[in-house]
């Protein structure tokens, strides 16, 4: 006799989309903030069909392994760098991904970081806070990105979203550092070039092996004088220790971030924290991966995710599949 089929999911969901996939089966979902551990969702996942996976997740052949009847892990998210596609292909498992829904509010917080660093609104916030305020005086001056030079690297969805909404600043240049895709209104820079003029720098580029530290401290130390840096990527596209440094020295003028070595669950020996030395930096703006963090985002990219698992539960072929396992199909 065929069980309802039981899906995991390892984040809190709006009730419509948990709704939905109850109409197939059984739904197991962390209400809590704090995510499952490894061996928790080893556990939770023995028996399951599907899982609904987010960025506090790494789905790797060792938790695979423990979860032999499941069909598919859909990720409700875009960057794909915990989730190992060949194993979910060698263990029969569709793995899926939300391509494009996170693109607009990710491109609209890059540019608010932007602006709220270069203005200093965190300490103008703290001074109007913590002072018996009596009016404007002469202090907190900063940087605008009108008339700036601006260096965009990653031309990918979020980096092409970014370069549209500078168009409306009046930079005298956006450059875009990217060797595989150009944009019309950027003009086209190697990253040492662009570092090397750029007054602001945004990085929306994936982690991979050969993005991991690109900028480094020999790259911070031929940057720009007192330049910015905006990272809406990943975290350890960044040395976060030689950004503290650039920015203890003042070689480096500030660094936003939404983004932080620490939530990098693929690499095997990530950073267990921000490191101390970057949060006592001067000059910097960091928000707790906030990119998509908009109601009508989320609740979109749930239900996607869920379009995804309703396919693979039925018999379809999920539309945002990275992979094809033949075994899924069988």
């Amino acid at each position: 006799m065929n069980h309802p089929p039981r899906i995991v999911v390892t984040n809190r969901i709006h009730d419509e989309v948990r709704a939905r996939l109850e109409a197939l089966g059984s739904v197991e979902m962390n209400t809590g903030l704090e995510p499952w551990s490894a061996g928790e969702l080893a556990v939770r996942l023995r028996g399951a069909s599907a899982m609904m996976g987010f960025m506090t997740d790494r789905v790797d052949d060792a938790l695979l392994a423990e979860a032999a009847d499941l069909r598919i892990v859909a990720c409700a998210l875009k960057g794909y760098d915990a989730y190992d596609v060949d194993a979910c292909s060698r263990r029969g498992v569709w793995l899926s991904i939300v391509p494009d829904l996170l693109t607009e509010p990710t491109a609209e917080l890059a540019l608010g970081l932007a602006i709220g660093l270069g203005r200093h609104l965190r300490a103008g916030d703290e001074y109007v806070r913590r002072t018996h305020y009596a009016g404007w005086r002469a202090h907190l001056y900063g940087t605008g990105l009108h008339g700036a030079t601006v260096a965009m690297v990653g031309l990918g969805r979020v980096g092409a979203a970014i370069v549209e909404r500078l168009r409306g600043f009046g930079c005298t240049r956006i450059l875009g550092v990217d060797p595989q895709v150009r944009h019309p209104a950027a003009q086209p820079a190697a990253l040492h070039e662009a570092m090397a003029v750029a007054q602001l720098v945004f990085l929306a580029v994936p982690l991979r092996p050969d993005t991991h530290h690109l900028v480094d401290a020999e790259r911070l130390a031929r940057a720009a004088a007192g330049q910015q840096l905006v990272n809406v990527g990943r975290g350890s596209v960044v040395d976060e220790q030689a950004v503290a440094a650039a920015l203890h020295s003042g070689r480096l003028g500030g660094y936003a971030a939404d983004v932080f070595g620490c939530e990098d669950w693929g690499l095997p020996e990530r950073p267990a924290r921000i490191p101390t030395a970057l949060l006592d930096a001067p000059n910097t703006l960091f928000t707790p991966h906030l990119g998509s963090a908009v109601h009508g985002v989320r609740l979109a990219i749930e239900h996607r995710a869920a379009d995804n698992i309703v396919a693979a539960l039925t018999g379809g072929v999920p539309a945002d599949a990275l992979n094809h396992p033949e075994s899924a199909l069988a």
